[in-house]
Parts: structure tokens; sequence; C-alpha cells
């Protein structure tokens, strides 16, 4: 509709100024043979007198007429221009609005996801083989216990690996032994061993910001942690910890990949998930993911759009989903015209 707006503007003041174009022109015509009749009436004398008030008549008539005609160009394209604006303006906040309504949906369908790898965590760390290898360790229960993480990670496709570490933060059995060599790997320095050994009760867990996990081969995940418990009582005692780390780079990409844009679009918008600190952790372009800071300026609102520079960015902070409050990260959409986009990679 808004474009539709602006089409007709632009057909209008063309249209216009063609028009009023022709009219000078016949009025240029019209005064310059008033001029040569003029100049007839002089020659002819008295019996010219007459003919000669007609042409003068006709000079001033033309005057007139090329005097509204200047002035309806002047009113009428002052009118379009403002149409132009309007339009643009409406073109501008539609964009806008809508723009930051798919970023609300891009992190919204992130969140709805990492309350599931929530849940997750609270769950399996009441597995019974996983209590049961903190509580009486030996060889056959490592096994058990790894066999049974591996049957998760069999259903649980976006999970790279699930560890148990002992309270000393030792790792002893993991998913994917042979992906991963993590058996014995010492986590008790990681922020998300430390937190999770200080959850209150079973219903807590702790999450980590998106990294890269060096026990994981580089990959940047996700992970989620919580307290194995004695007996796997919601208020036993911690024994150790359950890490569970999510495989975020294909699950990110897919999110921010598959925002509803038209092809147009997506020549020159850029989306993206940012973290608290404004970190890019996720990018359509695939540039900057975990060393950028976007200069995001939410002027302390949790969603809208603003222009800075040429580009538009609309942005909109987690909501959240049931027990699940976020991370505080934004899904944020950037677009550029196409003149602000050559200008950028120049």
């Amino acid at each position: 509709m808004q474009e539709d707006i602006l089409k007709l503007a632009y057909e209008v003041s063309r249209v216009t100024e063609e028009k009023v174009d022709l009219i000078d022109s016949v009025m240029r015509q019209t005064n310059l043979l008033a001029i040569n009749a003029r100049i007839e009436a002089a020659r002819a004398g008295t019996a010219g007198a007459a003919f000669s008030v007609v042409a003068q008549e006709m000079g001033v008539v033309a005057a007139d007429i090329s005097r509204i005609s200047r002035e309806l160009r002047g009113a009428i394209g002052s009118n379009i221009h403002k149409l132009e604006q309007v339009g643009q303006d409406m073109m501008t906040h539609f964009r806008g609005s809508r723009f930051t309504d798919l970023a609300h949906n891009a992190v919204e369908i992130i969140d709805r996801n990492l309350y599931e790898r929530s849940c997750d965590v609270r769950w399996w760390a009441t597995d019974s083989a996983v209590v049961d290898v903190l509580e009486q360790p030996d060889a056959d229960k490592v096994v058990y216990a790894s066999e049974r993480l591996a049957t998760i990670l069999r259903s649980y496709t976006v999970y790279l690996d699930l560890w148990v570490a002992d309270v000393h933060g030792r790792v002893v059995a993991n998913g994917r032994p042979r992906a991963y060599d993590v058996i014995g790997r010492d986590v008790s320095d990681s922020d998300w061993f430390k937190k999770a050994m200080r959850t209150s009760t079973g219903e807590d867990f702790t999450v980590a910001d998106i990294e890269t996990n060096r026990g994981l081969n580089g990959a940047a995940v996700a992970t989620y942690a919580t307290a194995i418990r004695q007996g796997a009582r919601n208020d036993g005692p911690p024994i150790g910890v359950l890490g569970i780390f999510f495989d975020w780079q294909p699950q990110a990409e897919a999110v921010v990949g598959g925002v509803s844009l038209s092809e147009d679009e997506r020549r020159t918008t850029r989306v993206m998930l940012l973290d608290a600190r404004h970190r890019v952790i996720a990018s359509s372009d695939g540039k900057g993911v975990l060393q950028e800071t976007y200069p995001l300026e939410t002027e302390g609102r949790t969603r809208g759009h603003y222009a800075r520079s040429g580009a538009m960015t609309a942005f909109a902070l987690t909501p959240g989903y049931e027990t699940y409050k976020g991370l505080g990260w934004y899904g944020v959409i950037e677009n550029r015209g196409e003149k602000a986009q050559a200008a950028q990679a120049a």
C-alpha cells in the first residue's frame, strides 16, 4: 500500500510536469504570435490599430496563463513533495514495524528452543545411570552411564555431547567418547560447573553464553548445567554436575536464515542474534560471529527501530518463554539501501 502511494505520487508529479510544460510551450508560442501581431499592426498604421489592441490583449492573456502555470507548478510540486514524504514515512514505519516483529520472532524461536534445553538438563540429572556413576563409581557403571548418555544423544540430535563430572570437576562419563576424548578432563574452573554446584535444588539450572569449547573440538555451544543430587532427590546434596552442550551454529543459522524476507530484502538485510553485551552470536551473512560487538542503540526500549547512516535497524529483546527468562539476548535486523550497502562495501 505504501509503495503504491509513492508510485502514484511520482506518476502525478510526472504527468503534472509534463502538462504544465505543454501549457508553457503553448503560451510561449501565443506570446510570440501576439508580439508578431503587434508588429504587423504597427506596420498597417491606422488600419491595424484595432488589431493591435487585440494582439496586446492576447499577450496579456498569455502572460496571465503563464503566471497561473507557474503558480500551479509550485503548488502541485509542493503538495507532491509532501505526499512523497508522507508515503516515504509510512513505508519506513511499516518496514520498521515489520522488521521489529521479525526480529522478535527470531529471538522468540531461540527462547522456546532453549527453554526445552533447561528442561532436559534437570530431567536427565535424575537419571539413575547418571546418579549411580557418581554414587558408586566403577568401570561397569561408567560404561553404562556413557551408553545411557549415548542413547539420549541419538534421540536429541541438537546436542554435541553430555558430560557427567564429579564434585571435583573431573569428567567421569560422556555420551560420545569416540568423538570427544574428555574422560578425566578437569572442568572445575568452568563457570557452568561452579554455578551448577551452587544451585539450591534440583529445579535450578545454569546456562552460559555462547562460547567455543576446546573439549568439543572448538565448536560453539550453549552450555546448560545443573547439580546431580544424591539419591536423585530434589533437595539432595550435590554429588556432581551434568553439563549438556547445545550445538549452537546449525540451530542459530537455521533461525537467522529462516526469517521471512523477500529476495530484494535479502540482498540488503542482515539478520542477527546478539547476546546481552551486544556481541554477535549469529548472523545471516556469517560475519562477526563471536567476535563483533554490534552498536545497538535501544534507548531503553525493549523493541523498536531507528535509522542511522542510511540503514534501518530493528530490534527486539528476548521475551523469555514460560519459566525460562532468557539471557538478555536481542533479535536484530539491519536493512541497508542499495546505495548504502554499496558505500559500506567500498
